[in-house]
């Protein structure tokens, strides 16, 4: 190991980033990639207590809720480096994507109790599948197809909101989410050359915190659109001056 620091878990046998590993702790194979995934945490945070504190449905508190799950993953991923702890990350990857779809489609699904429940059993099957088949490519693959197909119904959602500031927030999305994706291409294509440099970007934990941002933000446009559908007056305004969130006023009636 770097620096002559034993692992305190073993030798590695999941998928290997850039980042040297146990340079700082026996206890933390990748220092960076471990945690970046704090901002993701926190952002889930103040949007769970908004959700609760504003009532909105149960879905966006979940929703939440389940980014934070996934960057617990993620971090206990990194920090060991076992396969095992890579499934506790990739899994809630899927089934987060899941629950967007299903956000984002069930206005319109006409079987409400068909669509949650083939979401579920196809969640579960994919948990069972994955502890038992390791696939990397297949895994990838499968998750980006997962990304797609939210990608319409978020244009959708787009062209129809008016109010300027809602509309940012689907920008900031698309940012994110693009500069996210080059920062993990990059480091995982050139990573022998990365390694090389005197300083090593980290262009992982960069994917990790812009992802955290992207989250957010996804989860605060679908909130505001899904109030605006209610009826509920939604308005977007900003924490401390910075942080975006939605603003709603039910009627009294609700």
């Amino acid at each position: 190991m770097e620096n002559g620091l034993s692992s305190f878990w073993g030798p590695v046998t999941s998928t290997d980033w850039c980042e040297r590993n146990y340079v700082y702790s026996s206890y933390i194979a990748e220092l960076f990639n471990t945690i970046s995934n704090v901002p993701c945490i926190v952002l889930a945070l103040f949007g769970l207590i908004n959700a609760l504190w504003q009532r909105f449905e149960k879905r966006f508190s979940v929703l939440h809720i389940s980014n934070m799950i996934l960057a617990i993953g993620s971090m206990i991923y990194h920090a060991t480096l076992q396969r095992k702890q890579q499934q506790g990350d990739e899994t809630p990857m899927v089934w987060e994507m899941l629950l967007y779809i299903y956000i984002l489609y069930s206005p319109d699904w006409h079987y409400q109790s068909t669509m949650p429940t083939f979401l579920f059993l196809y969640g579960a099957a994919f948990a069972v599948f994955h502890s038992l088949v390791r696939f990397q490519i297949g895994f990838k693959v499968h998750y980006m197809i997962l990304c797609l197909l939210c990608i319409p119904r978020m244009y959708k959602y787009y062209i129809h909101t008016k109010d300027v500031h809602a509309k940012w927030l689907a920008k900031l999305y698309l940012g994110t989410i693009s500069v996210g994706g080059l920062c993990w291409l990059l480091d995982r294509l050139f990573c022998k050359n990365i390694s090389g440099w005197f300083f090593n970007p980290q262009g992982h934990a960069l994917w990790h915190i812009l992802m955290g941002f992207n989250s957010y933000f996804a989860n605060t446009f679908l909130m505001f659109c899904r109030a605006q559908q209610r009826g509920w007056n939604p308005k977007v305004v900003h924490f401390l001056g910075l942080l975006p969130y939605v603003k709603i006023e039910k009627p009294k009636t609700q």
